[in-house]
């Protein structure tokens, strides 16, 4: 998957909630291989967080550079010896990583995934994938100053950058460091034991970041949010538990739970990038259960991958840990980010409309941008239509259509009445459009929602019952809201703002909202729109607008009702009806959709 936020939009999370993918091909069940990968990430900027040790035992990647760690333990016959640890087995991938995310630094190799490869070279027309790397890297980035400070330069004039995060500096007291089992660009990870405490004697995973490789005030900031974030969150199963954080006057480590079984990508490697759909399914249900919780509480990962689930155990059906909160940030409910970050293979089109790196990986960059999936060759043959609609949906270029993680799990392929869907911030976000909408736009709104079927109605029924309507009348009010939130809240969702859009529900304090008017609000046009079924939907709708809304409207009424300038009178004019002055069908579509949603909130960082 990969809901791409930069502090950007969602290539790998995205900032309306919708979900970018990264598609878990389906086909003919393949046995599963364990994978041998073991941490909470390896390090920022790119790459594998977790890469692989080779066989001898030796860490992929040189040295670990300026940043050194404790001294390790070397006893005969300990694991903390050099080597794997007992009972992990190397990884049966032969290569060493997918492209480093591009938040303003350069690719190493392209991705092992061999499909993968297949594809982008058919997209290249048969040239090497590697080719598309060797071409000059981004301009190098401009420390940004901090307090009136220069960068990281020491020039004259400059003024050093802090890095004292104020965390504990009692690391070798508290943990015993053992091997190093992943490296990434800007740290590793290595297995650690407490030495005290109620986790004396606990193996865990701790990431060493290297404080001299953090060289401007944006670095510094990476780690710093990191480990709030890594501290907000709480009370997933399927996220990474976070236990400690410790500094030297060489490293910050973040200490972790232990996840050896492997990576997701290894197991999809395993396989021969082959999953029945049963067994996508339990993958897919896990990775958007943990980015619908992130989302909910504000938080949003940026660099979704198979890369960065780790499975808990080397069991087949281990569950899986999200991790890596290394290009991770906090957003507020209206705002939208707006910086380019993630990984090239994974990376979300609207993520690639800020062309930031002149040609890097251009050609994988037009192929997101322009070329749309291929369903007709193999293994789509034998995918059942339910899966297809499922990633068609999923990889709609428009992000406005595109499924909510939360939608995602209520869609025919994943539906299961067993397992409750999760509360969704849309939801939240529609109803603050509709409470301040007009008259004209409620009624087009209501009727659309009437021509939409039950099964169309699940997700918002599920939502509607997830604010616990009054047993008395069945209705909603601003409280239903806040208690769903509060039920819902970490400290993560204190530090994004999230609970601030309770005061734009604030006209629910003094009316309730029955299930009918709550199916209007929180309907979606667009989203509509990506159906298979969308004309016959409008059509019928607009049956319904037409005996119950529809009403004549001048050409400047319709422009103040969608706060559009005189100069879009020429647009405008041609949604009217000439014969009775009400609107059209295509009027009525196009009112339905609005403004672009692009000229948004956004927030930049430079």
């Amino acid at each position: 998957m990969g809901q791409c936020y930069a502090r950007n939009v969602h290539g790998v999370d995205a900032d309306d909630g919708g979900v970018g993918a990264t598609t878990i091909t389906v086909s003919a069940a393949g046995g599963p291989e364990d994978a041998a990968s073991v941490g909470g990430g390896g390090g920022r900027g790119g790459g594998r967080r977790s890469a692989r040790p080779s066989p001898a035992g030796t860490p992929r990647g040189g040295r670990a550079g300026a940043g050194a760690t404790p001294a390790r333990s070397s006893a005969a016959g300990s694991p903390w010896a050099p080597g794997l640890p007992d009972g992990i087995a190397p990884s049966p991938a032969t290569s060493v990583s997918t492209p480093r995310r591009f938040f303003r630094r350069p690719f190493p190799p392209p991705s092992p995934a061999k499909h993968i490869k297949a594809s982008l070279a058919r997209r290249l027309g048969h040239r090497s994938p590697a080719s598309a790397s060797q071409v000059p890297m981004p301009p190098v980035e401009v420390p940004i100053q901090e307090h009136g400070a220069g960068g990281a330069g020491g020039g004259a004039g400059q003024r050093e950058l802090d890095k004292s995060f104020g965390y504990d500096r009692q690391f070798a007291a508290k943990y015993e460091l053992g091997k190093e089992v992943g490296r990434g660009h800007f740290g590793h990870t290595c297995l650690v034991r407490a030495r005290k405490g109620d986790m004396r004697g606990q193996v865990l995973a701790v990431k060493v970041i290297s404080k001299a490789k953090m060289t401007t005030a944006i670095s510094i900031e990476d780690v710093r949010r990191e480990v709030k974030i890594l501290k907000a969150l709480s009370g997933h199963s399927n996220l990474v538990k976070f236990y400690d954080a410790c500094e030297d006057a060489l490293n910050v480590y973040i200490i972790m739970e232990l996840c050896e079984g492997g990576e997701l990508l290894d197991r999809i490697l395993s396989r021969g990038g082959r999953y029945n759909e049963g067994d996508a399914k339990i993958i897919v249900e896990q990775i958007l259960k943990v980015v619908a919780f992130c989302h909910l509480q504000g938080v949003v990962h940026r660099d979704l991958k198979p890369e960065n689930f780790l499975f808990s155990t080397r069991e087949e059906h281990s569950p899986m840990k999200i991790i890596d909160f290394g290009l991770s940030d906090f957003i507020r409910p209206d705002e939208r980010l707006n910086d380019i970050v993630g990984s090239a293979y994974y990376v979300a089109p609207e993520v690639l409309h800020r062309p930031f790196w002149a040609r890097t990986e251009s050609g994988i960059f037009r192929s997101v941008l322009r070329a749309d999936p291929n369903f007709e060759d193999s293994p789509w043959q034998s995918v059942s239509p339910e899966a297809k609609d499922f990633v068609k949906r999923l990889l709609n270029k428009d992000y406005r259509k595109r499924m909510t993680a939360a939608q995602a799990l209520s869609h025919p392929w994943l539906r299961d009445e067993q397992q409750q869907i999760p509360l969704d911030m849309l939801v939240f976000k529609l109803v603050k459009a509709y409470l301040v909408s007009t008259p004209l736009k409620r009624a087009a709104l209501k009727a659309l929602s009437r021509a939409i079927t039950q099964d169309e109605l699940i997700y918002i029924r599920a939502q509607y019952n997830l604010l616990e309507p009054n047993s008395a009348d069945g209705r909603i009010c601003i409280d239903n809201f806040r208690m769903a939130l509060l039920q819902n809240c970490t400290d993560a969702m204190k530090e994004s703002r999230t609970l601030e859009i309770l005061h734009a529900l604030e006209p629910l304090a003094y009316r309730r909202m029955d299930f009918e008017e709550f199916r209007a609000a929180t309907i979606s046009p667009y989203q509509l729109e990506a159906v298979p079924r969308w004309e016959e939907i409008a059509s019928t709708a607009f049956g319904y607008f037409e005996q119950e809304g529809n009403r004549a409207i001048t050409i400047e009424e319709l422009a103040q009702e969608m706060n559009l300038s005189a100069a879009a009178y020429s647009v405008v004019r041609d949604w009217i009806r000439p014969s009775d002055g009400k609107l059209s069908f295509l009027g009525y579509t196009k009112f339905l959709h609005g403004l672009t949603m692009r000229s948004g909130n956004a927030r930049r960082h430079h």
